[in-house]
């Protein structure tokens, strides 16, 4: 259980639209320190009319910021602004987890080790990390403090589907938020996909969250959210002025 608090809610103009900026900070019960986490909630639009288009993305100094080409979360962020701003309603969910929740040094220190030739699976293995430590319960509670009980998810990983189908929030949808690879990423989309089950636009039939993260599977059963069409990648030349 996570004790959520809001900090503020502001307008933030971007290059798409215009946003709601939510800021949250939460404390989660299963913790004995009063370590406190942030997520921020980007709200555009009537997010209540239907099911709204939602992204939890997961901070990434290096994609978001210097536009590293080692992943794929700069592209990630900017298909989800353009997609919701085209729609006109819509909520990303940032949360402060980099790395997948090791933080920015031991991602750079698994970084060192990628450059050595393990993937990034091996890097944080070999740095005694789990290859995900991230957790969605602060996202959860965000999500219910929206009053959304219903969604599309644009994502591609399976452990985010199942925190929220797991909350008892319905995915209406899954959009799929495959983002083109370069040569600097090929290696890092394989591992995502070979290792940890990540879904792509090849993915065909249901996605079955019952399986072991990493090792997800087609199923027919009834209520599972429909693998969601492609949407077209950002063009982020479009801005680069700014």
């Amino acid at each position: 259980m996570t004790t959520l608090n809001q900090i503020a809610d502001v307008l933030l103009p971007t290059p798409w639209a215009d946003f709601r900026l939510l800021a949250f900070e939460g404390s989660r019960a299963d913790r004995n320190s009063k370590e406190v986490e942030t997520a921020l909630a980007l709200v555009l639009g009537d997010i209540h009319k239907t099911p709204p288009l939602v992204r939890i993305h997961s901070q990434c100094t290096t994609g978001e910021i210097f536009h590293s080409l080692r992943c794929d979360c700069h592209d990630q962020l900017h298909l989800a602004l353009r997609v919701i701003s085209e729609q006109g309603a819509g909520v990303i969910v940032y949360e402060h987890q980099e790395g997948r929740g090791i933080g920015l040094m031991e991602k750079l220190r698994a970084y060192q080790l990628q450059d050595q030739g393990l993937d990034t699976v091996e890097a944080n293995l070999h740095l005694g990390h789990p290859v995900d430590l991230r957790n969605y319960a602060l996202c959860v509670e965000v999500l219910r403090f929206l009053k959304i009980r219903s969604l599309q998810l644009m994502t591609n990983n399976p452990d985010k589907i199942a925190a929220v189908r797991s909350s008892g929030i319905e995915i209406a949808r899954r959009v799929n938020a495959e983002v083109p690879g370069n040569p600097h990423s090929d290696n890092y989309l394989a591992a995502k996909r070979d290792k940890m089950g990540h879904l792509s636009s090849t993915t065909t039939g249901l996605l079955d969250v019952g399986a072991h993260p990493g090792r997800a599977t087609s199923s027919s059963t009834a209520g599972h959210g429909t693998v969601g069409p492609d949407v077209a990648p950002f063009n982020f030349a479009r801005f680069s002025n700014r």
